[in-house]
């Protein structure tokens, strides 16, 4: 499975990836139509009533994934942050945990959330992760695909271009099988990115992305939906319930 979910990376139509955060939302994903989905742990922390950036244990994330793969025949990937701890051997146990429950993929970032402002950690410790896991897993005679997530955009760094190249080097060489760039929307960095590796690239979804076809025109192999979407349904709901509450009148529900 972890063999088709890569080639579906080199395809020359961008994978598109529904982010799901629970069995409905799965479910709904698949009947959609989609190939792969991917969890959202910004969605999932929501969900369990925590914010974004691991404040929720890695234990309650599990659960959530491991529901949503007995709920759906989908490839799926698990967002899973910075990987909920420094530790190597943990990590690496965690993500076999991942895959002994149908996770293909993992997202791993190397964005430093211990302080309340997300800032870039040093390159060689998400190298670090990479090379950790695949030695483990390969150990075991299993396998995953690793999403290795650059933070250079979100963190607004002065030179994130420049930097994600060399960083994408570092992540190919400790054995990553895909690089993700959020908030990389130009159509030159994603052309010198693509250039750069022949991992491929994988964005997602803002109010600024090119549309799919300029993406895919570009090289990008895997477009991600994010947030958005559970955003959407939790502002619709938010209105419904008020409506209700409003209005007193139960009628349109129906």
């Amino acid at each position: 499975m972890v063999e088709k979910f890569r080639k579906l990376h080199q395809q020359d139509n961008p994978l598109f990836i529904a982010n799901v955060w629970d069995a409905i939302s799965a479910k709904g994903a698949e009947e959609a139509g989609f190939r792969a989905i991917g969890t959202s742990s910004h969605a999932i922390a929501n969900v369990l009533g925590y914010e974004d950036g691991e404040n929720m244990s890695f234990y309650e994330m599990l659960y959530m994934i491991e529901r949503i793969a007995a709920s759906t025949d989908l490839l799926l990937s698990a967002d899973i942050e910075t990987g909920f701890t420094n530790d190597l051997t943990t990590l690496a146990e965690n993500v076999e945990k991942l895959v002994d429950v149908g996770v293909v993929g993992i997202n791993l970032e190397d964005g430093n959330i211990e302080s309340a402002e997300r800032k870039l950690d040093d390159m060689q410790v998400l190298a670090n992760k990479i090379s950790a896991i695949k030695t483990h897993l390969k150990s075991k005679g299993k396998d995953i695909f690793i999403n290795a997530r650059t933070d250079t955009y979100v963190t607004e760094h002065p030179q994130a271009l420049e930097e994600t190249l060399v960083r994408v080097k570092v992540y190919e060489e400790a054995g990553a099988d895909g690089i993700f760039v959020p908030l990389i929307n130009t159509e030159e960095d994603i052309k010198k990115v693509v250039a750069a590796s022949a991992l491929p690239l994988n964005t997602f979804v803002t109010i600024k992305s090119l549309d799919y076809a300029a993406q895919k025109e570009l090289g990008v192999k895997r477009i991600s939906s994010g947030n958005a979407v559970h955003a959407k349904v939790s502002d619709f709901t938010k209105y419904f319930y008020k409506h209700l509450n409003d209005s007193k009148s139960f009628y349109f529900l129906f």
